[in-house]
Order: C-alpha cells, then sequence, then structure tokens
C-alpha cells in the first residue's frame, strides 16, 4: 500500500478543485493505482489560508507519504519548508524558478517538480481579450503582488504589449482587501478602464472582492483561469487546469516506480482554454464579438 498525500488551497465542497482532483485519481487509476487496494490517499483541505496551509503542511510532512500533491507556489512553498526529503509533485505553480521552488526547469535539483501556469507572454494575451471584448477600454488595471518576482513579471509583459493596442497600464498592489478596494475604486472614477487578473495566491485569495469590484465599479475584466470566470468573472484565459492535474498523475505514478522529482523536468502546459460569462457580459452591457464566442471553449449563461 502506497501513501499520497494532497494539500489544496480551498474548501472541501470547491466545484472546481473537485473536478481538478477528479481527473487527479482519474489520472491514477488509469495508470493501475486502485484507491484501498494498493494506495491510500490524504487529502487536507487547507483553504486560501496561509496559517491553516502551514498547519496542514505540516501534518502531511508528519504522515511522510511517498508522493504528496500541492497546488500552487503558495501551498508548495510551504509544503518544502515542512519536508526537504518526501517528493512533491504541484499540477500548478505560476513561476516555479522565480518562486525558488525548483533549481531550474530542466533540472529541477530538490524534492519537488510539476507543471507551470504559463510563459510570460500570456499577459500580452490578455490584454488582446480585454481589448477584444471592450474595443472602449484604453486604460486597464492590473492586479499583481509586489512582493514576488512573478507579479512583476506578468506585469512587465502586460506593459511592454500596450502600446501597440493603445492602452494605458496601471499596476495595482493586491497584498490585502482595502489596498485592493481603495485601488479599484479609485481608478474607476475615470471612463473606459479595464481590470487583468494574473495568476498568483493574492488574486486567488481575494478572488471574490475582486469579481464583486468589477461588477460594481462596471469593469470588464480579463481572468487568468476558469474559476473567477465561475464565480461571476467576464472572461478568463489560461491553461486547462483539469488537464494538468490529470497528467500530474503521471509524475505521481514515476515517482511511486522509483524516479525522483530533481530528475523530472518541470513541464509547460498543453491545453489552454477561453471561457466566458455570457451573463456577466450582458450586465456590462457589452455586445460580444463572434470572434470572442468562436474561440470560447465554453460559455456560461
Amino acid at each position: 500500500m502506497r501513501r499520497i498525500g494532497v494539500l489544496l488551497p480551498a474548501v472541501a465542497d470547491d466545484a472546481e478543485y473537485q473536478a481538478r482532483f477528479g481527473a487527479f485519481l482519474q489520472g491514477l487509476a488509469l495508470l493501475g493505482w486502485s484507491i484501498g487496494r494498493n494506495v491510500r490517499i490524504d487529502i487536507r483541505w487547507a483553504t486560501t489560508d496561509a496559517t491553516e496551509i502551514r498547519r496542514h503542511a505540516a501534518e502531511l510532512a508528519a504522515l511522510a507519504p511517498d508522493v504528496i500533491l500541492a497546488h500552487g507556489s503558495a501551498t508548495v512553498g510551504p509544503m518544502l519548508q515542512a519536508t526537504r526529503t518526501v517528493p512533491i509533485v504541484f499540477p500548478v505553480v505560476v513561476d516555479p524558478v522565480g518562486a525558488g521552488l525548483v533549481d531550474s526547469l530542466a533540472r529541477p535539483g530538490g524534492n519537488a517538480t510539476g507543471f507551470m501556469n504559463f510563459e510570460y507572454s500570456i499577459g500580452g494575451k490578455w490584454l488582446e481579450l480585454l481589448k477584444q471584448i471592450a474595443p472602449r477600454v484604453t486604460r486597464a488595471a492590473v492586479f499583481r503582488d509586489p512582493a514576488t518576482p512573478t507579479g512583476i513579471g506578468q506585469f512587465g509583459v502586460i506593459q511592454a504589449a500596450a502600446p501597440s493596442l493603445r492602452v494605458e497600464v496601471n499596476p495595482v498592489d493586491a497584498r490585502d482587501a482595502g489596498e485592493i478596494e481603495r485601488a479599484v475604486v479609485a481608478f474607476a472614477r475615470p471612463a473606459n478602464g479595464g481590470l487583468i487578473v494574473p495568476a498568483g495566491a493574492a488574486a486567488q485569495l481575494h478572488r471574490d472582492l475582486i469579481i464583486m469590484l468589477a461588477a460594481r465599479h462596471k469593469l470588464p475584466a480579463v481572468y487568468s483561469d476558469r474559476s473567477f470566470v465561475a464565480a461571476g468573472g467576464l472572461i478568463s484565459y489560461g491553461p486547462d487546469f483539469v488537464d494538468q492535474y490529470r497528467r500530474a498523475a503521471g509524475y505521481v505514478d514515476r515517482i511511486l516506480k522509483g524516479e525522483k522529482p530533481a530528475d523530472l523536468p518541470v513541464q509547460a502546459p498543453t491545453k489552454f482554454e477561453t471561457v466566458l460569462n455570457l451573463k456577466t457580459a450582458k450586465a456590462l452591457g457589452l455586445d460580444v464579438p463572434s470572434s470572442i464566442l468562436s474561440i470560447a471553449d465554453e460559455v456560461l449563461e
């Protein structure tokens, strides 16, 4: 009987994470792993609270499982603080090298490896998508965590793409709820504004607040993953996380069969998806162009 630990920054009834975890289990089953027969899974739903994540990370490390699945740098970081010996597979991390989780993408070097969200060039795509769905936008506020290299890096790419699209971009620091609300209220006063919400732990933590502020101030917003759109956001473009959880099962299988995370390269996404919330578009008074409807992988009514 092998043992797999799972640490997720969500509540147990989160539909998005349930779908992702289900894909992971499906991937394991296809590789011959059956819960109760040859594998046991200890899962911890840690929410997005940093204290809870650290507590659950310590608990899982103490169980000394054969491998741990952990989502995102805000979860993998504490997991690495709790153990430098138990192998860790991450299905999603924005920039594992920048976050200090691995030595390099080709040779991770330590006890963690897995899958990236995307390359930084995706930032230009978010800005293009914002202009497509809301052509009147001439100003964009870009959420970022100034304490992380990924936040600064993602903003830099968007800033570089802005002149060709004739959009002025402004960074919005997303350290806490009060700072986010003050920044959005101030940004929304002049007309023709829009929001870009890149991937990151801070954006995920304040997801509902950001969506509420975008709706209240009639700001079209582009997000990095489907969960924001399912919660009422306008549109997202990013990797298919369900697919990445399924692929992560392959790395867990290889580690259970004797391979070392240090030797398994960090992989980039292979599937991306565009998700549109039509109800939110109507509430914002947007006439969604056919070009957006044609590329949308999923349209939520």
